[in-house]
């Protein structure tokens, strides 16, 4: 039997529906046997019900079940207010769909649609039957509108043993920041013992917050380490700060680090910025630092700097200094310090066919023990495009002049130079339809040829304050200057050969092969040298550069070069990337580099989920020709559901060729914390393409057990 309940305050009817259903209109409904009362966003069961239509209360009594808005409530009775949407239910087992959690409790108070108080009761993300772990609490509430959770008189529970108590815990109820307590991080390295942190994350404001992570390390004492960020419509940036007083492993040095880097709009057009880092000294990273990226670190930058964007010009300026921390064994010579280096770059396009454009910089370099000096460079040039659908042809014709003006102390003289730069780049481009294994394919074949004269000055006088040999590949074939930085200018009288040959989907456009091959003639001796020392390539003709890349599959990727010797007839360098990766969670990356007579390295990682619970990771790189390993990482992860464990070991060489180990220990809760050392930012440097393994697509509950009605 079925009616409708009259119901004036709400925004829909109520329906009921039970075995015998009573009442008098417009006060009350007594309902008895196979309840079911719905109303918008609600449906509930019992086997007996009361409704007051005067006070819009209900009280529900006998296997009550409420499906709230995705929500499912299972108690003995409810009083209920529904309007209100506010009321008790006595011995409840709950489900809260939208946080993936569950538990029981003597009693739960329905505050309000988004608040919930739980007394005497347990919170889980786990899936039933499952319990690995439970929060047992005094007093719980849930307060979806701040987004948090609040727990008093607390204990984890993980498999059964408790793990922590404390009379006080909060956690966010999603991946908004919070104010309060982090989970403690705890490992171990080789050279500072077992460590723990302690963080306290403070959410000053929406776009302002702080860490305070107090670090005890068992062999050197307590750390203290401070990290502020700030984020507005004008300005960025982070101000971190570290201190370790009385180092006990450094005899009793205190030590520090400190680093600012911060991001200001001033205007449309004006920006600028500061990046400031120092430590204590040379070892500071080796020690105290288990990431790859900071203990390989040589020179810390101390740099400020402005720009204004004009359009069709920019004109910027910055101060430049380093701290190079040295290694004992192997010192290298600091770089020059930039105080400061004045840019002014601009280019105007469609005047009369004409494209113009000058690159022209001042700077003043600064060392302690080499040479000091200015320098003034000013390249104007102006091209002159060319192009069909099939032929592009873009000939250029520039002036670049330099100008130094050094101290007084200098071994060389004042000095200008000025060279007349011509180029002619020109690409014919061919397509074909074509078809690999049944797969269409559009096919290119492009023909590049690219002609640079400049004429011979002697530049011996002049110092080397930025400028080295680029590196030979594919881009610097294709570059009028083989020299990087504006110390000197080499001789060119040389043409760029080249073919490419692209293989594309007609249907995605998406590029899925490109090989390239190319070489440089040379038709006067090249003369000009780094130094007098260097040697000259004297040849009439270069090695040969080849390239290879493209997403072959969707789950292979290529990307290899070579350099061919002309007299030796082999590769002399040798680059090597493969990744494999057919799916989220299941990536391999192969690498493989050489150089004759300078290194050969291996680099594999992986990180391969076997199942729906066991995940394996892993990198190694090793040196063929010192026949050493230099970095080896290798772990586990278990994802059970409700939590993750995760098990790492790394080992890697320092600048200072010292071995560093270090042990990393997690279990993530889901939906409440983390406990243990955080591997996940090694993992993601180490392992290109690598997942959180709780974060892979997967059913993370089971749908069965609250059945749809």
């Amino acid at each position: 039997m079925s009616a409708p309940a009259p119901d004036d305050k709400g925004d829909a009817l109520l329906f009921i529906e039970a075995d015998e259903v009573s009442g008098v209109e417009g006060k009350y409904v007594d309902a008895h046997g196979g309840v079911r009362l719905r109303t918008r966003g609600r449906t509930l069961f019992a086997d007996h019900l009361e409704y007051s239509v005067a006070e819009d209360k209900l009280v529900a009594s006998g296997h009550m079940r409420l499906d709230r808005r995705g929500d499912v409530l299972e108690g003995s009775r409810i009083e209920l207010e529904l309007e209100k949407d506010r009321g008790v239910v006595d011995s409840p087992e709950y489900y809260f769909r939208q946080l993936n959690a569950r538990g029981k409790a003597s009693k739960l108070f329905l505050d309000s649609k988004t608040q919930v108080r739980a007394k005497d009761g347990t919170y889980s993300t786990c899936v039933i039957p499952e319990k690995d772990w439970y929060l047992r609490v005094r007093d719980l509430k849930l307060d979806r509108d701040k987004d948090e959770g609040v727990a008093r008189h607390a204990t984890v529970y993980f498999k059964g043993l408790p793990i922590l108590y404390t009379p006080y815990i909060d956690f966010p109820l999603s991946d908004a920041r919070k104010t309060g307590f982090l989970p403690p991080t705890y490992g171990t390295t080789g050279r500072s013992g077992f460590e723990l942190m302690l963080p306290f994350y403070l959410n000053l404001a929406p776009n302002f917050d702080a860490t305070i992570a107090p670090r005890l390390l068992a062999k050197r004492g307590l750390m203290f380490n401070n990290e502020f960020r700030y984020l507005t419509s004008s300005f960025n940036g982070l101000l971190a700060a570290e201190y370790l007083p009385n180092d006990s492993s450094r005899e009793d040095q205190s030590r520090y680090s400190m680093a600012l880097r911060h991001n200001q709009r001033f205007t449309d057009r004006l920006n600028g910025y500061l990046n400031l880092q120092k430590v204590s000294d040379d070892f500071y990273f080796v020690d105290l630092s288990s990431r790859l990226a900071t203990t390989t670190t040589t020179n810390l930058n101390r740099e400020a700097g402005l720009s204004y964007n004009g359009g069709w010009w920019t004109l910027s300026g910055r101060t430049q200094r380093y701290q190079t921390l040295q290694d004992p064994k192997a010192p290298i010579v600091p770089p020059y310090g930039r105080v400061p280096q004045i840019t002014f770059t601009s280019t105007r396009s469609g005047m009369a066919g004409f494209d113009a454009s000058v690159n022209s910089e001042f700077v003043d370099f600064s060392h302690p023990s080499l040479v000091n000096g200015r320098r003034f460079v000013f390249y104007p040039s102006v091209t002159y495009p060319l192009q069909t659908s099939y032929v592009t042809v873009v000939p250029k014709l520039g002036l670049h002049y330099t100008q130094y003006d050094l101290d007084a102390n200098a071994t060389y003289g004042n000095s200008t130079r000025a060279l007349p730069v011509f180029s002619v780049d020109s690409t014919l481009t061919f397509e074909r339809n074509m078809s690999f294994l049944g797969t269409p394919l559009l096919q290119t074949l492009e023909p590049r040829l690219y002609y640079v004269y400049v004429p011979y000055r002697d530049q011996s006088a002049l110092p080397i304050f930025d400028t080295g040999v680029g590196d030979f590949n594919m881009a610097q074939i294709f570059s009028e200057n083989r020299f990087t930085g504006s110390d000197r200018i080499n001789d060119a009288n040389q043409l760029t050969a080249a073919v490419s040959s692209r293989f594309i989907d007609p249907f995605s456009g998406r590029e899925r092969l490109r090989l390239t091959l190319g070489q440089r003639f040379y038709f006067s001796p090249q003369r000009v040298s780094l130094t007098s020392a260097s040697a000259i390539d004297t040849r009439d003709r270069s090695d040969i550069v080849a390239a290879v890349t493209g997403r072959l599959t969707d789950a292979w990727y290529l990307d290899a070069g070579a350099q061919l010797s002309i007299d030796a007839n082999r590769a002399t360098r040798t680059t090597f990337g493969a990744r494999y990766s057919p799916e989220p969670g299941h990536v391999m990356n192969f690498s493989y580099r050489e150089s004759q007579g300078s290194f050969a390295q291996t680099d594999v990682s992986a990180q391969w989920v076997f199942n729906d619970r066991w995940s394996a990771v892993g990198r190694w790189v090793y040196s063929l020709r010192d026949r050493s390993s230099t970095t080896t990482l290798t772990g586990v992860e278990y994802n059970a559901g409700c939590w993750v464990g995760r098990f790492v070991v790394q080992q890697f060489a320092t600048f200072t060729q010292q071995h560093v180990r270090a042990l990393f220990f997690q279990i993530e809760l889901n939906g409440l914390s983390k406990f243990g050392s955080n591997p996940l930012d090694i993992l993601r440097q180490n392992i290109t393409g690598y997942q959180k393994i709780n974060a892979l697509p997967q059913s993370q509950f089971n749908e069965d057990y609250y059945p749809a009605q």
